[in-house]
C-alpha cells in the first residue's frame, strides 16, 4: 500500500507542473496581445491611455512575468531535478533574476501609473506589498540554497512564485466576487487582493505538508539506523 500511494504521489506529482502554466494561460495571452498591440500590431485589449503614454513599465513586466511562470512551473518538478541537476542550477539562477524583474516592474507600474478606473488606493497598496515581499522571498530563496538549506529555499522560492501568479487566480476571483461581494471600488481591490491570500495560502499548505513529509522520512531513517531522532529547525 506504502509503494502504491507513494507511486500515485509521485504520477500526480508530474502533472503540478502543467497545471500551474495552465493557471498562467489567460494573462499570458492577454499580456501577449498587449505588446502586439504596443508595437502596432491589431488592438485586441481594451485601450488604456496610461499604457500608451509610457508603455515601457508593462513591456518590462509582461516580458519578464511570461517567462518567468513557465521555467518557474519546471522548477518545482521533482523529476527534473532529478535527472538534470544542472539543468535546474541554471535555470534556476534565470528564474530569481526574473522574478526580482518581476517584482520591482510591478512596482514600477504601480508608481509610475494613475489609478486605473474601476480600482482603489488599496489594490495599489497589495500590489506593492506583493511586489516587496515576492523580491524579498526570492532573495531568501536564493541566499538559502547558497548556504545549502534546501528545505528554506525551497519554501522561498514556492513563496515568490505563488505571489507572481496572482494574476491567473484574479481571472477567477474577478469572475465569480463581484457576483459575492458586489461591484464597488472597494469590493474590486478586495476581489483582486484575495487571489494574492488564496495563491500563499495554498503554498503555505505545499510547505508544510513537503515540511511533514521530509520529518516523517527522517524519522524512519534514524529509527532504522538508530541514530537520533529528527527535530524540527
Amino acid at each position: 500500500m506504502t509503494t502504491s500511494a507513494s507511486t500515485h504521489g509521485a504520477t500526480s506529482a508530474r502533472w503540478v507542473p502543467y497545471a500551474l502554466v495552465a493557471l498562467t494561460v489567460v494573462p499570458a495571452i492577454s499580456g501577449a496581445l498587449r505588446l502586439a498591440g504596443l508595437a502596432g500590431g491589431p488592438q485586441l485589449m481594451p485601450a488604456d491611455s496610461r499604457i500608451a503614454a509610457w508603455p515601457l513599465p508593462v513591456v518590462v513586466h509582461i516580458l519578464s512575468v511570461i517567462p518567468y511562470a513557465i521555467l518557474g512551473a519546471f522548477q518545482f518538478s521533482s523529476r527534473l531535478r532529478r535527472r538534470w541537476p544542472r539543468w535546474h542550477r541554471l535555470t534556476g539562477r534565470v528564474v530569481v533574476a526574473l522574478a526580482l524583474v518581476v517584482a520591482f516592474s510591478g512596482i514600477w507600474i504601480v508608481l509610475a501609473y494613475p489609478l486605473k478606473p474601476g480600482s482603489g488606493v488599496l489594490l495599489q497598496g497589495f500590489r506593492l506589498v506583493v511586489g516587496t515581499v515576492m523580491a524579498a522571498a526570492a532573495v531568501l530563496g536564493f541566499a538559502a540554497i547558497r548556504r545549502g538549506q534546501v528545505g528554506r529555499h525551497q519554501a522561498w522560492m514556492t513563496r515568490a512564485y505563488a505571489l507572481a501568479l496572482g494574476a491567473g487566480t484574479q481571472v477567477f476571483t474577478g469572475a465569480f466576487g463581484p457576483m459575492l461581494v458586489g461591484t464597488s471600488v472597494l469590493a474590486n481591490d478586495l476581489t483582486m487582493g484575495s487571489a494574492w491570500v488564496i495563491n500563499i495560502a495554498v503554498a503555505e499548505l505545499v510547505i508544510w505538508r513537503r515540511n511533514t513529509r521530509s520529518a516523517r522520512v527522517a524519522v524512519r531513517v534514524a529509527a532504522t539506523s538508530g541514530e537520533p531522532r529528527w527535530q524540527p529547525r
